[in-house]
């Protein structure tokens, strides 16, 4: 005779319990993999060589308080120089030459080149120097390369170790080599000179009419005297030493950071079964398939940003995930969007999908303003999303928040703020439900002295309290679906965070952290296992 089967020993239904939890446990990445742009020297990164500390240390010391050392214009970029422009602005038919040239040999010619150009707030406000480096700064060429002018704010590799050798390679760039770029009409070679627009009153109301009769050659003169000072500055604090050091800086931080960033995961977060990524560039899409094609499935949005190539993308373990079940869902997500929401193409991306289990799930990654003013609206518009889905969906979002420690109502959006909400609407985070801001700070970086913007540059001594040092990245989920075993961030590629280390370096080269957290289902009742 069978006898009935007894109820399992509690001990075994621990084990059971927890046998299921190891197999069903999640673990969730989020990243966003962006870093500084393509000036090398923006940002201030942790660099183990004294010499870059040293080259930046001068560089801010010259340009913070300079003495004696702030000489007229003209003793760095020559009379013969502007000569040799002026002529070259002629030879182009340009409008205004002439009156750009009374204004060199009257204004900016006597100017102290620090106090008197390189801090003059009028200058920026006008956009002279800025507005031209914003379009000369790299082109992107038809065959998918990239062209620079020579000057210390961009990845040019020449060498210019003194003022003249810079301005005969500087002259060449804008005046003689043409590029081929991509045009309303198709393929267009033209010259740098070439692509130069004037900078509209309208729009920027510190210039004059007269001004801007004349922007043409005069921003093309402010750009020539701005690239000058600097590679004047450069030479004079750290001969010899500089060049090696944007090189290496460039390696690690533009040529080869997609390949450190895909090392970063392959080495050391291979075993991840969501991968939430943030500003991907079209490029790293390729790289990503190439790359960890055997491990993950790369998802990326229908609608890539063509403008600023920065998409949120999500990477799925192949031995959890069937990949035929995927279907995007983005357009649904987004047309909840209130109308000014500021998000643009490729920072949202949302799919649901199901596990090789039939596990439903719906997945989200975001991209936030730098201000962070999109992400509560953003939040709560894929929440309402995930709400008119089938119950058994379970959902995860990845994000970058942009959340700050200091909340400024309609103008920077604070992190406990930020909380407050999520968990109002029955999410819970990786961080949990009432995190301490300083405990999850995810960003430290802060802007040197060697970009265009010095208003914006951060003293070294000044890092930690005026720079970006902030909680901004988060893996959000409904408390119902999963609990936190554990949680990490990273900062080094190694599983770990260095607290109070200003980042990217040679070998972390986002400016974000990594977020890391392996989540547990929650289990109602014993039905379940």
């Amino acid at each position: 005779r069978q006898h009935p089967a007894r109820p399992a020993p509690a001990h075994e239904e621990s084990l059971a319990r927890n046998a299921y939890r190891y197999d069903m446990a999640m673990n969730i990445l989020n990243w966003n993999i962006a870093a500084v742009n393509n000036n090398p020297f923006e940002y201030w990164i942790t660099h183990s060589e004294p010499a870059y500390n040293g080259l930046m240390e001068g560089v801010q010391g010259f340009l913070d308080a300079p003495g004696e050392l702030d000489v007229p214009i003209k003793e760095v970029f020559r009379e013969s120089m502007a000569q040799e422009l002026f002529a070259l602005m002629e030879k182009e038919g340009w409008d205004g030459v002439a009156e750009t040239k009374a204004q060199w040999e009257s204004n900016f010619a006597p100017r102290k080149m620090v106090s008197g150009f390189m801090q003059d707030k009028e200058i920026g406000s006008k956009r002279l120097a800025s507005m031209p480096d914003r379009v000369t700064n790299t082109i992107f060429t038809t065959d998918g390369g990239q062209v620079c002018r020579p000057t210390l704010i961009n990845v040019y590799e020449g060498k210019m170790d003194t003022v003249g050798e810079w301005w005969e390679q500087w002259k060449e760039f804008m005046f003689v080599k043409p590029v081929s770029i991509k045009s309303k009409s198709g393929e267009t070679r033209v010259r740098p000179c070439q692509m130069l627009e004037p900078i509209s009153s309208k729009k920027y109301p510190a210039v004059t009419p007269q001004e801007e009769a004349i922007s043409i050659p005069l921003q093309t003169l402010c750009q020539a005297v701005f690239d000058a000072v600097l590679v004047h500055i450069v030479n004079a604090v750290a001969p010899g030493t500089w060049h090696p050091l944007k090189l290496e800086i460039c390696n690690a931080l533009v040529k080869n950071k997609d390949q450190i960033t895909l090392d970063i995961l392959a080495n050391s977060y291979a075993d991840s079964h969501v991968v939430f990524l943030q500003e991907a560039a079209g490029v790293f899409i390729d790289r990503a398939g190439t790359s960890l094609g055997d491990h993950f499935h790369i998802l990326a949005p229908a609608k890539l940003d063509s403008k600023r190539d920065q998409n949120s993308l999500i990477l799925l373990s192949k031995s959890r995930f069937d990949a035929a079940t995927v279907e995007e869902v983005t357009a649904k997500v987004t047309a909840g969007f209130a109308e000014g929401t500021p998000v643009a193409d490729g920072d949202m991306f949302a799919v649901t999908v199901r596990d090789k289990s039939g596990g439903k799930y719906f997945l989200a990654s975001f991209h936030g303003d730098t201000n962070g003013l999109a992400t509560i609206p953003v939040v709560s518009a894929t929440k309402a999303f995930y709400d008119t889905l089938d119950p058994e969906y379970k959902m995860l979002f990845g994000l970058d928040a942009n959340t700050h420690q200091k909340h400024n109502p309609g103008k920077v959006q604070g992190m406990l703020e930020f909380v407050d909400f999520f968990v109002k609407e029955g999410l819970t985070s990786c961080w949990g439900n009432s995190p301490d801001p300083k405990q999850i700070l995810t960003t430290f970086n802060a802007r040197t002295f060697l970009q265009p913007q010095l208003n914006k540059a951060v003293r070294m001594s000044e890092k930690e309290s005026k720079g970006d040092v902030n909680p901004k990245d988060f893996i959000l989920f409904h408390s119902r679906s999963f609990r936190v075993d554990s949680v990490l961030k990273d900062n080094t590629g190694e599983r770990k965070y260095i607290e109070g280390m200003v980042f990217p370096t040679l070998t972390f080269p986002s400016d974000h952290g990594i977020v890391r957290a392996v989540l547990e289902p929650q289990l109602s009742d014993k039905s379940e296992l």
